[in-house]
């Protein structure tokens, strides 16, 4: 064994080991960035020494009110200020933090509070009516509201609640963090869309968090001094745990709290913006923007998309624009991204779809990752040929606890030592992960597979479609048929005629919809659309 035999003295001290936590980019870009503007929104800007004060001050204040160590801290805030200091300062004094979704209803706000035991809840005002009523629906212990105005929106403060300006003010700027002893404490709490059922607490932990952290800003070949813009929601996946790294370089964090084509355009322009994620509704929107609300930048801006596969064409119409995508993937349960599209040098001749096709593929995993491959039901890897069908699997320091409370469903996401996704993906021989669809988003028709993403991939790229999504119909011959649902561009006109016929022309001809439904497509916070809402049309047609 050699030296190996011998490891007398080598043991973890204070001196050479430390729980990874991703509290430690902040307390160090204070020390150093600390006249570097770290959040700005508005008239609100913070240099890093003003960024930690603050969330200091609310680890303070949260701890007089009796806020202990393993506590839930919610919120219910746009991609604002307050949001991003939640990040920091409710882990600060050991809590875990809760984001909830503010376009949820009443009834499962009132579920996840009363779920996690959530002991505060900050709240914009513009949700504050939401907030009471989830209270009041709630039974037991109640959290205390925190009121988050936002006068720079016109939501100023209602005066029914203590501010959270006010609560800051109380806080002891000199507070001592509450640093985790274990990296595998609980930092936050996420709860999944709950569209099969009651949503899933997803229980992340600080070591997960800083690697993710760290890993992304190799793939996304950060440097120092990124400008970060807030498209991905706060309360989805931490935002991508972005709101963690921006510290590691020093970077800007911009707040936005409506996404519009406009607010994106002026943050590039006016606030320099280099970095966003989002969904590809979001480059969608880009692609499509008035003349009006766009404006002039001489700068590339890098973008990670996830939440569903972009069309081709869309990719292939926003990159001449000034936008660098990459596409990433990944799960509430992996902490946002976990793989990306790594781009290889071999590709760089590739123009217009040849070159959009290979980025629209989920890629490889992230640095953070030990192993994220494509498995068939026995649990052995699919052949890397880009054809056979098979499960996304994660293992890794990049997957969740587990669900909170629900030791059944944790055990059986954990099956056979991977954290099971739920989406169908082929491998191609350069081991690059593609989706082909949800499980459930898969249409068998008369015995044979058919990928609602492929469909929708087709007919994206006519130029009337804004948006599409395709799902199965009941029919009784085939028992169930392709049924797709279509967003038109402003002032766009075409018949479900014409883009059948389009689509036959791409596809095998058990493939094509066979009936085609115009209207506004419904879509969570994120971006996704709801394809559960859109199946259920389809079975009443």
């Amino acid at each position: 064994m050699g030296w190996l035999a011998d490891e007398t003295g080598l043991d973890k001290t204070q001196a050479n080991y430390t729980p990874l936590t991703p509290l430690s980019f902040l307390r160090r870009a204070a020390e150093v960035f600390p006249d570097h503007p770290a959040v700005v929104y508005g008239p609100h800007r913070k240099t890093y020494r003003e960024y930690h004060a603050r969330c200091t001050q609310l680890a303070s204040s949260l701890a007089q009110m009796g806020v202990r160590p393993g506590d839930v801290v919610a919120t219910l805030i746009p991609n604002l200020p307050p949001q991003a200091e939640a990040h920091f300062g409710v882990p600060a004094c050991g809590a875990v933090l809760n984001t909830i979704n503010t376009r949820l209803d009443v009834a499962t706000v009132a579920y996840i509070l009363g779920h996690g035991a959530a002991k505060v809840l900050l709240v914009d005002t513009q949700f504050l009516d939401l907030a009471e009523a989830a209270r009041e629906a709630m039974d037991g212990e109640k959290p205390v509201l925190i009121e988050v105005p936002d006068d720079h929106a016109g939501f100023p403060a209602t005066g029914r609640y203590q501010t959270y300006e006010a609560l800051l003010a109380q806080g002891d700027p000199a507070y001592d963090w509450h640093m985790p002893q274990d990296e595998w404490e609980s930092l936050s709490l996420n709860y999944t869309s709950g569209t099969t059922g009651r949503p899933k607490g997803v229980v992340c932990h600080h070591r997960g968090a800083y690697l993710n952290a760290m890993g992304q800003i190799v793939s996304w070949r950060m440097v120092l001094h990124p400008v970060y813009l807030t498209i991905v929601p706060l309360f989805h996946c931490n935002g991508w745990c972005h709101t963690w790294m921006m510290p590691v370089l020093g970077g800007t964090l911009v707040g936005c709290r409506d996404i519009t084509a406009r607010a994106i355009f002026d943050a590039i322009a006016d606030e320099g913006a280099t970095h966003f994620g989002g969904a590809p509704i979001v480059l969608n929107m880009l692609v499509n923007a008035p003349v009006a609300d766009r404006r002039r930048f001489d700068h590339t801006v890098e973008v990670f998309t996830a939440g569903a596969p972009p069309a081709p064409s869309t990719l292939a119409k926003i990159e001449p624009m000034g936008f660098n995508v990459t596409q990433v993937y990944g799960l509430t349960e992996t902490y946002g991204p976990g793989t990306e599209c790594l781009w290889s040098a071999a590709w760089d001749p590739l123009e217009g779809d040849d070159r959009a096709a290979i980025k629209a593929r989920q890629g490889v995993a992230m640095p953070f990752l030990e192993h994220v491959t494509v498995m068939d039901d026995a649990m052995a890897e699919v052949p890397r040929d880009g054809a056979v069908k098979g499960e996304i699997m994660f293992r890794g320091n990049g997957v969740m606890k587990g669900y909170y409370k629900n030791p059944v469903a944790t055990a059986e996401a954990f099956a056979g030592g991977y954290f099971h996704s739920g989406d169908i993906a082929v491998l191609h021989p350069d081991g690059h992960i593609q989706i082909a669809d949800r499980a459930k988003d898969i249409i068998i028709s008369g015995g044979e597979n058919i990928s609602s993403v492929e469909v929708e991939g087709v007919l994206m790229a006519h130029e009337a479609v804004n948006l599409c999504a395709v799902v199965a119909k009941p029919d009784e011959k085939w028992g169930e048929v392709p049924c797709a649902f279509v967003e038109l561009k402003p002032g766009a006109d075409v018949t479900s005629e014409a883009l059948i016929a389009f689509a036959r022309a791409r596809l095998a001809g058990f493939k094509t919809p066979k009936m085609v439904v115009f209207q506004e497509l419904p879509k969570t916070s994120t971006g996704k659309i709801q394809k559960f809402e859109l199946r259920n049309l389809a079975r009443k047609m």
